[in-house]
C-alpha cells in the first residue's frame, strides 16, 4: 500500500486533513508495516505532498519521525483496537503540542531538525534510546 492509498482511506471518513487525520494515517502505516517502515513511508509521503503543494519548507524531518515513533510506541505497547478506541486510550496523541514534552521549540526550529533526525533534548521518546540530558550546544 502506498502513502496515497493510506491518505484515501483516512479521508474517506473525514472532511479535512487535520492533526487527528495525521495520527490516523500514521496509525494505519505503523500497524500495517511496522514503525521503521512507517517512518520512511509517512516521511516521504509528507515531504512529497508538501513539495507538490508548493510548500516544501513545511516538511520537518524530526517532527515527522517523532510522531511516527510516538504512535508506534503506543501501538506496540497497547491492545489491538480500532483507531477511535486507540485515540481514546492515548488522548495525548491528539495534542499537537505533545512534542514540547520531548523537545525545546528552539531545537525543533533548527535547520538540522528540519532536514534530518535530531534526538529529543528534554526527555526521551517512549521506547526510544536512553536520554543523555542537557541541551544541544
Amino acid at each position: 500500500m502506498s502513502f496515497d492509498a493510506l491518505m484515501e482511506e483516512v479521508m474517506a471518513t473525514a472532511d479535512r486533513f487535520g492533526h487527528r487525520q495525521h495520527v490516523h494515517l500514521t496509525w494505519l502505516a505503523v500497524r500495517r508495516y511496522g514503525t521503521a517502515a512507517a517512518v520512511a513511508l509517512v516521511s516521504d509521503g509528507i515531504r512529497s505532498t508538501a513539495r507538490y503543494a508548493g510548500a516544501p519548507q513545511k516538511y520537518h524531518a524530526t517532527v515527522s519521525r517523532a510522531w511516527v515513533e510516538l504512535v508506534g510506541h503506543h501501538v506496540a505497547t497497547g491492545p489491538d483496537q480500532p483507531f477511535d478506541a486507540f485515540v481514546r486510550t492515548n488522548p495525548a496523541l491528539l495534542d499537537k503540542r505533545l512534542l514540547t514534552r520531548f523537545y525545546r521549540s528552539s531545537t525543533l526550529a533548527t535547520p538540522a531538525a528540519k532536514a534530518g533526525w535530531v534526538e529529543p533534548d528534554l526527555a526521551p521518546l517512549p521506547g526510544g534510546a536512553p536520554f543523555t540530558g542537557g541541551a544541544p550546544g
